[in-house]
């Protein structure tokens, strides 16, 4: 049996300072730091922080006045900036500039009078911090059945933005129900979902045709990860997301000649090499890396407001 692992795989800028914010919190401060919400969505990730000192809360109110608290990659809604201020909270916003990049064009075109029609999956961490920027004038679409259920005045603006972790084949068969019905709806100036998340479907893709089973290493409440699945779900391939070898059933190896493995964009290597070394065990042979260059993008670090 062959392994082809795709690249790029695993963290991506926006990940990567989320992680380094908590890190460079604790070595600071001092344990403990309270961080609202998951800060990356990855159990791995998220248990070494909080073994190292990382006090993990739903909502700010669990934090006590003045601590040091830390608000997720996925972004959060205003109300909880403001909870931070009337707690005099030492607050770190680790929301992916690209996220935040969504949520400056929902204010942009909302001071412009525009409705925004978001593409995302509903109770998803992001899809919460991007509606609630102006939950009055933000409908949240799905999938292409609700374009067909959406109300809209004819000479009403609107744009149409979108989570930056969707399957790009998904929200375009979105995009394209939407702009049939109402093809005076706007698009923002440049792409909503994430280069990274472009960038780890473009290499399922790229090997989907070369496998009969793909592994992608993350964790289940992770959107890009699951979107992997789906990826090469939509290609015949059978996918299967996983948060680490012990997850593999050893009868979805049977029969298999080629095994693809990928990883989300919020999962560790280490995972990835250790799902590796369980297929080495378990009849792979010899294992193929598929060359890719490197990303090359570097987000700043965020900074403490008091």
């Amino acid at each position: 049996m062959l392994a082809i692992v795709a690249k790029p795989r695993g963290f991506c800028a926006g990940v990567e300072r989320a992680i380094r914010a908590v890190e460079l919190a604790l070595e600071h401060y001092g344990p403990p730091v309270y961080v609202r919400k998951e800060i990356v969505h990855n159990v791995h990730v998220v248990e070494r922080l909080r073994g190292c000192g990382a006090v993990f809360v739903d909502e700010l109110d669990d934090v006590p006045a003045g601590a040091v608290a830390i608000l997720s990659a996925h972004g959060s809604p205003p109300e909880v900036y403001a909870e931070a201020g009337r707690r005099q909270l030492r607050l770190i916003d680790a929301t992916c500039p690209l996220v935040r990049k969504v949520h400056v064009e929902v204010r942009r075109y909302i001071q412009r009078g525009y409705r925004i029609i978001l593409i995302g999956h509903a109770g998803h961490d992001e899809v919460a911090g991007t509606m609630g920027q102006a939950p009055e004038a933000v409908v949240l679409v799905e999938r292409p059945a609700d374009a067909a259920r959406l109300q809209l005045a004819p000479a009403e603006k609107g744009i149409i933005l979108t989570q930056t972790t969707l399957s790009q084949d998904d929200a375009r068969e979105i995009m394209t129900a939407l702009l049939a019905r109402f093809p005076h709806l706007e698009l923002p100036p440049s792409d909503d979902i994430c280069y990274a998340t472009q960038n780890r479907q473009n290499a399922v893709k790229s090997i989907s045709g070369r496998i009969d089973l793909l592994l992608v290493v993350g964790s289940q409440n992770s959107s890009n990860s699951r979107r992997l699945t789906e990826v090469a779900r939509s290609r015949g391939v059978q996918a299967h997301l996983v948060d680490g070898p012990d997850n593999i059933e050893p009868a979805w190896l049977t029969g298999v000649q080629r095994v693809g493995v990928t990883s989300g964009a919020s999962a560790p290597e280490d995972v990835v090499q250790a799902v590796l070394a369980y297929l080495r065990r378990n009849g792979v042979a010899s294992i193929e890396e598929v060359p890719a260059p490197d990303e090359g993008i570097v987000f700043a670090l965020p900074q403490v407001s008091a």
